[in-house]
């Protein structure tokens, strides 16, 4: 399984050949990324693409058709795309879960503090539990805008974690838990393990095999 993770950044080698040569089975975005990117991603290989929305993003969740003005049934986002953000997925035959935001450091619609996002996980965990317990299958792959506290994020309150996402790794131990909004501005990006669970900055874009 190849799977092209991209977040925050946008890496203009893949409007080129580079999106091919990759070969992704799946396509997988971490947020702050602009639509028609992933559109264009989307539009050029015929696998899936998931993601979470990001700090920056905008509010994803459906109109209230009750006080909508108009009946367009269109969801927000990029089109083409599946929004994984507290849903659990079986996307090219894997099971994958996502939170999208970052920890709340001033308004915003994908923005959290770590009660919230405590809540938030635990409705999801809860999720993936059940299909558990109905298909025999293990969470393959976590995909997050923010990382795990204390687990490639940083001091200052906009780059801090979540600790409600090394809960998540500790009870239900996903192969790979892939996050963006920490750019790496240069510097070597290192990988994390938290566990037997494979912590990876996506930023910009990073091809995994699982």
């Amino acid at each position: 399984m190849r799977i092209l993770a991209v977040a925050d950044e946008v890496d203009e080698a893949l409007y080129g050949d580079k999106l091919l040569r990759l070969r992704p089975d799946l396509i997988v975005s971490c947020g702050d990324l602009p639509f028609e990117y992933l559109e264009n991603l989307v539009s050029r290989v015929n696998v899936p693409l998931v993601y979470v929305p990001g700090n920056h993003d905008p509010d994803l969740r459906p109109a209230n058709l009750a006080t909508a003005p108009t009946l367009d049934l269109t969801l927000p986002g990029p089109q083409g795309c599946d929004n994984l953000d507290g849903h659990l997925l079986n996307a090219a035959e894997i099971y994958i879960a996502g939170l999208g935001g970052c920890l709340r450091y001033k308004p915003g619609p994908n923005q959290r503090t770590q009660t919230e996002m405590f809540w938030r996980a635990l409705r999801l965990e809860m999720r993936v539990r059940l299909k558990q317990v109905i298909s025999g299958r293990r969470l393959d792959v976590m995909v997050t805008h923010a990382p795990p506290l204390g687990c490639g994020d940083q001091l200052d309150p906009p780059h801090r974690g979540f600790a409600a996402f090394n809960r998540l790794i500790n009870n239900l131990a996903p192969k790979v838990l892939i996050h963006g909004h920490v750019h790496p501005f240069g510097r070597t990006v290192t990988d994390h393990r938290l566990g037997g669970t494979l912590v990876v900055n996506a930023v910009p874009s990073r091809l995994l095999e699982i």
